[in-house]
């Protein structure tokens, strides 16, 4: 058996590279894993990390000291686009670059792989990139096994980066019900079987894959076991990083400067910014570009570019007067797929950018006005940040130097073919100009590093929503400074945010569950037949828009919501009123324990108080009524089976509004008083908390008073993901 060495690639790459502690172990750990599991296809070695988290720098890390115990060749597979392989060939050549120059590595795409390799260059360690996609495959196989047959017996490590549903992607044959493998993944069988010795690791952010293999359809009790990995290593975080939790967590805070991050965009300004399918052109109907500046089809978008000019002219500013170097900073706009699409944004951002420079040389009040609004709506970020905010006659001059001096490059990144001029050397999309904005579609579908990263403008609504595929479209995760994060900016639509949110809580709490080992028991996937049963739920018919996660003292509630006028809901508040308030009565305390039934009902005569809600926040009840139920009757605790605990308060006086204005109150029970005794009470049962609100005229509301509902997951909670929506007939997975 092969033995762990540090020997002259790892450590020599280590130091180069400066690796700290936490990163060399993660590397060790891996290697010391893969050198004693059987990995495979179906039970690969798992390096798991964030988006943007550095895992390529790891997983060349894992290269170096799988070479020096014993590996001869390293197969990568990366995403099936010119952009990630060229990426990944540029980070290798970077990297092992000194390896290469002391013939001690050849590196080399599959799709240019030499035939007339002599002995001398194949007794150096190799190292194959190849996308996956049918035809690399094809040749991996035909080098190992035909051009270099000897090849084939020596040991081999592939690696499956960003690895996801393509790589282990079944579907079930319709006439038979059997369930095979997709052919990429049999591809993938394929090398594996005519080699001697090999290992299999995925480098992946989205475990949510594991659940999507055959076995993972055998449930019991309703709960569905990954397939388990032969083992996973958790990447380490460093310190600038930014994910998720910033933008959908911290965001929720207004002390935070991620609470000013982002900002709505509206699905008619991005429709105006789509292409016309039967035109493939743009539609002068929805917009003329001549107004582009006055449209108020493109304000948002506007309103976007000015933010991101003056934010990275006051980063440069404040680098400046740090004495630092001043970064370029750059800005995405990523709506579509469609290259018509792109095109009809490229003229209108490079339409703005004009008037802009237009403005800026012949409108001085005007031009004090624009930069004057962005400059304000920055400030309170920053100031939160404890950052130095430059004075405004300082940022004028800069975004003035900026326009008339040509210092900002507008730049569509669509083409594949032209990949090589849009990386620099590091395998990052090349930042020209100080300040850059990238028109994107597919190849920033997956993968490619942005630097400097301080707006983000995202519109990618596809009917079904993937997990995998909406966290990598999260360009803005990565490595960020808290100076850059306090004037970044994140624009998209309310309703594609929240999914977005949903998202990130589901990823969140299946990654809970592979950490802290309750993956071992499954994790329940729930939803509600057509008899109103709740039933187990294939992972892979879920549908990401329409689901629910559940752990320990989740809260569940809807806000953004407008209640029906007084005299409108006047009897529906009188029964609320009446059946809550007597139980209070009954019970002479306001901590209640009552049936799943009567709490079903009260939820269900709560949603016709509710007139409306505002779009992007619709009160999924379907699901909180299931999930409600689900927690009350898949409890431990017999006693309280089929129960749910109610706490009611009254004479509420909460704003519709917070106190910015702009969002939405979502905290109608105060964490330390209410929250303390849900979690007290919610153990092995939910608890489901009832305010009564007055409702005023002054509060934002329509002068009724009404019931605000507030469910709390127990704490003995199981992961749970409920699906109020399935996919009938899901095709691959």
């Amino acid at each position: 058996m092969l033995q762990l060495q540090k020997g002259y690639f790892y450590n020599k790459l280590t130091s180069d590279r400066k690796d700290d502690d936490d990163l060399r172990q993660c590397i060790e750990d891996t290697v010391s894993k893969l050198l004693v599991s059987d990995t495979s296809l179906k039970k690969p070695g798992i390096l798991l990390g964030k988006i943007q988290s550095g895992k390529t720098r790891a997983f060349l890390g894992v290269i170096a000291l799988a070479f020096d115990s014993g590996y001869d060749i390293t197969i990568i597979l990366t995403k099936g686009t010119k952009a990630l392989a060229e990426q990944t060939l540029k980070r290798l050549h970077g990297d092992f670059g000194s390896f290469e120059d002391d013939a001690r590595v050849q590196i080399h795409d599959i799709m240019s792989f030499p035939k007339n390799l002599v002995p001398y260059e194949l007794s150096q360690k190799l190292i194959i990139v190849a996308k996956k996609e049918t035809n690399n495959l094809k040749r991996v196989l035909a080098a190992l096994t035909e051009t270099y047959p000897d090849l084939k017996n020596k040991k081999i490590l592939i690696i499956d980066d960003e690895a996801d549903f393509a790589s282990i992607s079944f579907h079930k044959e319709k006439e038979n019900g059997i369930v095979e493998q997709g052919k990429i993944a049999k591809q993938i069988d394929g090398i594996r079987t005519k080699v001697e010795q090999s290992d299999f690791l995925q480098v992946t952010a989205t475990p949510y894959s594991l659940y999507l293999q055959p076995d993972g359809e055998v449930y019991e009790n309703g709960l569905f076991p990954p397939k388990r990995p032969a083992f996973t290593v958790l990447l380490p975080i460093h310190r600038d990083y930014v994910g998720g939790d910033y933008y959908f967590l911290e965001s929720e805070k207004e002390d935070s400067p991620a609470a000013h991050v982002y900002e709505e965009a509206t699905a008619e300004e991005l429709d105006v910014l789509k292409a016309n399918k039967i035109l493939k052109r743009a539609d002068r109907r929805t917009l003329k570009i001549e107004e582009v500046f006055t449209s108020p089809s493109t304000k948002v978008l506007r309103f976007s570019i000015m933010n991101f000019i003056v934010g990275a002219c006051i980063r440069r500013i404040q680098q400046e007067n740090s004495g630092q170097k001043q970064e370029n900073y750059s800005f995405v706009i990523h709506t579509e797929q469609s290259r018509t699409s792109h095109s009809w944004q490229e003229e209108v951002v490079k339409r703005l950018n004009e008037e802009l420079k237009k403005i800026a040389k012949n409108d001085k009040d005007l031009f004090n006005k624009l930069v004057s609004e962005a400059y304000d709506g920055l400030k309170s970020s920053i100031e939160l940040a404890g950052l130095q905010l430059p004075q405004f006659e300082n940022v004028l001059a800069a975004v003035s130097k900026v326009l008339l001096e040509g210092m900002l490059v507008v730049e569509k990144v669509n083409s594949d073919k032209d990949v090589k001029a849009l990386l620099d050397n590091k395998g990052q999309l090349k930042l020209r100009t100080p300040l850059n904005i990238f028109i994107g579609g597919q190849i920033l579908d997956r993968g490619i590093t942005i630097k400097n990263m301080i707006g983000f403008y995202y519109g990618r609504n596809p009917k079904r929503f993937q997990q995998d595929t909406v966290l990598q479209h999260s360009r803005m995760y990565g490595a960020r400074s808290k100076e850059d994060l306090a004037v970044t900016r994140f624009y998209t639509t309310r309703g594609i945010y929240e999914i977005m949110r949903r998202i990130h809580e589901f990823d969140n709490a299946l990654r809970e569950a592979f950490l802290n080992g309750s993956h071992d028991h499954g994790v329940y996937f729930i939803r509600k037949d057509a008899s109103d049963k709740l039933v187990p739920c294939s992972p892979s018919k879920i549908m990401m828009s329409n689901i629910t996660t559940l752990k320990p003292f989740k809260r569940l509630l809807p806000y953004g919501f407008q209640t029906g006028y007084k005299s409108n809901i006047k009897k529906d508040i009188e029964d609320l009123d009446k059946e809550i308030l007597d139980l209070r009565d009954l019970h002479k305390t306001d901590q209640i324990l009552i049936p799943i039934e009567q709490a079903l009902i009260i939820l269900e005569k709560i949603k016709n108080t509710f007139a409306y809600f505002e779009e992007g926040y619709e009160w999924d009840i379907k699901s909180h009524k299931a999930s409600l139920e689900h927690l009350s009757i898949n409890t431990a605790n017999n006693e309280q089976r089929g129960k749910v605990w109610v706490l009611v308060r009254t004479d509420r006086n909460n704003r519709r509004l917070r106190d910015d204005g702009l969002r939405f109150f979502d905290a109608p029970d105060t964490a330390h008083i209410e929250g303390k005794i849900a979690r007290e009470l919610a153990i092995d049962i939910p608890a489901l908390m009832l305010f009564r609100q007055n409702g005023s005229d002054d509060q934002g509301w329509k002068g009724s008073p009404f019931w605000w509902p507030v469910i709390v997951a127990p704490q003995n909670t199981l992961t749970s993901i409920f699906a109020s929506d399935v996919i009938d007939n899901s095709p691959k997975i």
